[in-house]
């Protein structure tokens, strides 16, 4: 089997550990287990529960309070609905390994996390991407989807939030897309690792768990729930999928940490305080994103409706992944090219980050480009007159 090279991981894995400004992060600012415990109200206690447990494999497939907890994400899941994994990444990749054949067609949005369409490509899919164009506000188009799909079509693949553009499909565009899936009996694949952090309301989205009876959601604990250490991730779905993903999964990951497990069960058990959080940051940080976009001249976006990532468009004309090497070489900052995501013209940024790293990583950005536009304007010969 081959497969292509991950482009977001390897950027991330050559530069995140070296920049000055991290604005490649995609995560909500990451929590300590200091600040998890004094929220939870579990600090003088945590010691006590844990020096008891015995590090053995722990509950498979996630303890039945943790699976319950993941359930209460959802309005219509139970228990039995959910499976633990390691990370969304794990969860993305048993659905993919679990439901693909060679020959089926995958239907992928793009931009997205090249999992989706990677994955199935490599096992022999008959992979279809379904662009997300910038004049749709980045959402699918509902009449090019059902000109993709065909008898042989298995598997659609949303992710919602969408992650590089943070647009938002409501619900009414994921019933949409069920009732397309529904007429070959595909299954639906919504990638939801950044659920909760819609900019509007109580920041929570439709999940299409909720909205089709094939509908798989995952997630993790890593964005939203700023707790990416854990390596903690769940697929949640119909019974008879979670029963399958669970017989390819005893081939690649047993069970999760038991210290994991029970450090994501205090932070379910107190989801509200730890999602308020998040919308605090992430509309903060969005807010000083948008200031700056609108007072640089090089720099146009589409302002995101969630997620913790937008894309920004440049206007110097070269690749992207030589811009996004420069920013680091010259000033430090990390931001993640558009060739990454199979795009050109444009660099995604994380914004929920620390609010000082953003606010000086933009500033650093800002002196970039005007060096660099001056640069260009001292080299343009002048006519003699």
């Amino acid at each position: 089997m081959k497969i292509r090279s991950f482009g977001v991981e390897i950027w991330m894995n050559r530069y995140e550990n070296e920049c000055a400004y991290n604005l490649g992060e995609t995560c909500v600012e990451s929590l300590t287990v200091d600040q998890l415990l004094t929220l939870a109200g579990r600090k003088e206690t945590f010691l006590e529960e844990i020096l008891p447990l015995k590090l053995t494999y722990g509950a498979i497939e996630g303890t039945d309070e943790l699976r319950s907890l993941i359930a209460g994400l959802y309005e219509t899941l139970g228990p039995e609905n959910t499976i633990t994994t390691h990370g969304a990444i794990g969860a993305n990749a048993l659905i993919h390994e679990t439901l693909v054949e060679p020959g089926d067609r995958v239907i992928s949005v793009l931009p997205t996390y090249q999992q989706h369409y990677s994955i199935p490509e490599s096992y022999g899919a008959d992979v279809q991407l379904l662009k997300l164009r910038p004049e749709n506000g980045y959402l699918p188009d509902l009449e090019e989807l059902k000109s993709l799909v065909t008898h042989t079509t298995r598997l659609i693949v949303l992710n919602n939030p969408n992650n590089p553009s943070g647009s938002v499909m409501d619900r009414a565009m994921l019933q949409a897309v069920a009732d397309i899936a529904d007429t070959v009996g595909a299954y639906v694949l919504c990638d939801e690792v950044y659920r909760g952090t819609a900019q509007e309301g109580d920041g929570n989205t439709a999940s299409i768990a909720d909205v089709y009876s094939r509908g798989i959601s995952t997630a993790s604990m890593s964005k939203a729930f700023s707790l990416a250490g854990l390596r903690l991730g769940w697929v949640a779905g119909p019974v008879e999928v979670i029963e399958r993903v669970s017989i390819r999964r005893d081939y690649n990951t047993i069970s999760v940490g038991m210290i994991d497990d029970v450090l994501a069960r205090i932070a379910l058990e107190n989801k509200d305080k730890i999602l308020e959080r998040s919308r605090s940051i992430v509309r903060t940080n969005l807010q000083i994103l948008d200031d700056w976009v609108q007072n640089e001249p090089s720099i146009t976006y589409l302002k995101p409706a969630g997620g913790t990532t937008a894309l920004l468009e440049y206007n110097t004309g070269e690749p992207s992944a030589d811009l996004a090497a420069a920013l680091m070489d010259e000033v430090g900052v990390l931001m993640t090219p558009g060739s990454a995501f199979d795009l050109e013209g444009c660099l995604r940024i994380g914004y929920a980050n620390n609010e000082t790293v953003l606010r000086e990583g933009l500033a650093r950005v800002s002196e970039f480009l005007a060096n660099r536009a001056d640069r260009t304007s001292s080299a343009t010969p002048r006519l003699r007159r």
